[in-house]
């Protein structure tokens, strides 16, 4: 069976993630982490063997429905068959406080509950080992399967008869069954009981979380479903926030443009950290900068990406035994984009980092010891601020100075600046003041090409980029300001397309672009408010709301024509471009009352 769009949910709980499609179908999962083997790979198309999938297989299925619980990341899924026969899956994984610490196991729990009539059900274990290419051996006990896979042995406990899963036998739901998979351990309490209380402790942990969220008055159910999500792609063992769950989504149908975003790059953490902290979300901040602190080396160097365990080397590779998405390959292990020079890095760490000086609510705020590691960064922006790289958009066959990487280099020595003065650290803040100023002035020197008549892409450059619309958001503009209201109006003319945006139009390593990026347009809508087009602005965001699929969950890219989801799954950049947008866009909570 393939997997024919991106209508699925996700599931997780800090540790690893799952994607479910619209049958309950678990079709994604890599374990024991987000950067493992994809133990579930369905979603791209093993070559060889049958599975790579867990199912609950209705027969005679005739519909489905699915939501999640209310402010959960619990995912209920409701299957009907020609007969009258219903059930209900809830798909979660285990996430709540306990003993000082969050319990998070690599755990996957399924109850299946019948709703009415006789519905005839087959579980569906199916786990492939070396990205597809195997089935693992397995072995079995009175109550669970085992399979011996690279990493570690995954068990799956149910109190369902061992044989009715170890064979895929078909049998009528009468009552509530469950599922637990996971690491090779014994449950020492019953099935049941394990389930239920984790399903409640689980829902009471999400349901506190959003509670404390600081949500605009509109849109908040796609607010709170983006934030949910956020959260879901962040590694607590190491703080590290990934791209995406997936990887070789392609970005455009058999463009090849097919990346694994399994891995931390430090701009698009900073950007969900920097949503998480206006929704009020600190712990993910904190988390991040712990992880930055222990990647970056003596002297402030930092790569435009790492692995979740602090990983400094991600070989790209390609992988036989996936087809790929809908058999439009290569599968990509891996990303070759850890060796390029993005020097709008630093800028975003620091950006993410200002918080922690300001928030007076954390338990650690940042002192002058953590400036202290800041300043290095700081250093690094600068002398950088004016040499070529690759850009935020990665290019891998050219280098320019990119406008948005000499602005997020200003960025860095501005918030410094600010930090320096927060600190009473009079001497820092006028020599930070003093390099933004140097960096401000060289950037409007080269970067307004005054007879197009608005910002470029490049010092010296004459294209337009997405990122632009950014430059008053971080600062570097006032919105108001007659240079920004002309980039954003020349970026309406020239890359908005429909009622959605290009990132870029010129031609790159791959051929011209195909699909929208979707934070592109939610930095177009936040900037169009800001410049006063509000009533535009709030027509677009509905117009990209409706396009998210039926969970409200987005990917990297969508089809201009038709709006159907391309690139990595769930994305984070694109939940943060939501997130922004409506809390830029809503009616105050004053107005309501």
């Amino acid at each position: 069976m393939s997997v024919a769009d991106l209508n699925l949910g996700v599931v997780g709980n800090g540790s690893f993630g799952a994607l479910i499609d619209r049958q309950a179908r678990v079709v994604w999962s890599c374990l024991p982490a987000f950067d493992g083997d994809p133990t579930f790979c369905a979603l791209l198309g093993p070559n060889q063997q049958t599975g790579g999938d867990f199912a609950v297989e209705l027969e005679d299925l005739e519909s489905s429905e699915q939501a999640y619980l209310t402010n959960t990341a619990v995912l209920r899924t409701v299957l009907r068959d020609r007969h009258g026969g219903v059930l209900e899956i809830l798909d979660f994984a285990p996430r709540w406080r306990q003993n000082d610490r969050f319990y998070r196991p690599v755990s996957l729990i399924r109850r299946i509950t019948p709703l009415a009539g006789s519905p005839r059900i087959r579980i569906l274990a199916r786990p492939l080992a070396d990205w597809g290419e195997r089935v693992p051996n397995s072995t079995w006990g009175s109550n669970h399967v085992r399979w011996v896979l690279p990493a570690h042995v995954l068990r799956l406990t149910t109190d369902v008869p061992v044989r009715m899963v170890r064979d895929s036998l078909p049998f009528v739901l009468s009552h509530p069954v469950h599922l637990i998979l996971g690491v090779d351990e014994s449950l020492d309490r019953t099935i049941h009981g394990y389930v239920e209380d984790a399903l409640h402790r689980t829902t009471s942990y999400w349901r506190e979380w959003v509670r404390y969220l600081s949500i605009p008055l509109e849109w908040q159910d796609a607010v709170i479903r983006s934030a949910i999500t956020l959260k879901l792609c962040q590694y607590e063992d190491s703080g590290a926030i990934i791209a995406a769950m997936t990887t070789s989504i392609p970005e455009a149908p058999g463009s090849s443009r097919n990346w694994d975003y399994r891995y931390c790059w430090l701009r698009d953490a900073a950007f969900v950290v920097r949503a998480l902290n206006r929704l009020g979300a600190t712990r993910s901040m904190e988390q991040f900068i712990g992880y930055i602190f222990n990647i970056a080396t003596t002297d402030g160097t930092l790569q435009p990406l790492y692995g979740i365990g602090f990983e400094s080397e991600l070989q790209e590779d390609e992988v036989p035994s996936l087809s790929g998405y809908r058999d439009m390959g290569p599968v990509r292990r891996g990303n070759l984009a850890w060796v390029q020079r993005q020097h709008d890095v630093y800028g975003s760490v620091v950006l993410a980092s200002t918080q922690l000086f300001f928030d007076r609510r954390l338990q650690d705020p940042g002192d002058a010891h953590a400036f202290a590691r800041l300043e290095r960064l700081g250093e690094q922006a600068f002398t950088l601020h004016d040499v070529p790289d690759a850009g935020l958009w990665e290019f891998r066959g050219r280098t320019e100075v990119h406008t948005y990487t000499a602005a997020m280099c200003w960025a860095a020595c501005d918030r410094l600046c600010k930090i320096a003065v927060r600190l009473k650290l009079e001497d820092r803040a006028t020599y930070w003041r003093e390099k933004a100023d140097i960096i401000r002035d060289r950037i409007v020197a080269e970067s307004w090409n005054e007879e197009l008549g608005h910002f470029t892409d490049a010092f010296g450059g004459h294209r337009l980029d997405a990122s632009l619309l950014l430059l008053a958001d971080i600062g570097f503009v006032e919105a108001h300001d007659p240079r920004f209201i002309a980039t954003v109006e020349a970026i309406g003319r020239d890359l908005k397309h429909g009622d959605a945006l290009y990132r870029y139009v010129a031609p790159d390593d791959f051929g011209a672009p195909e699909t929208s990026f979707t934070i592109c347009t939610f930095w177009y809508i936040d900037a169009l408010a800001a410049i006063g087009r509000n009533d535009e602005a709030r027509e677009m965001f509905e117009q990209l709301l409706a396009r998210r699929n039926h969970l409200g969950l987005l990917s990297e890219d969508l089809a201009f024509d038709d709006g159907q989801a391309w690139g990595n799954f769930p994305q984070t950049y694109s939940h943060v471009g939501l997130i922004m947008a409506a809390m830029r866009l809503s009616r105050s909570w004053q107005e309501a009352s």
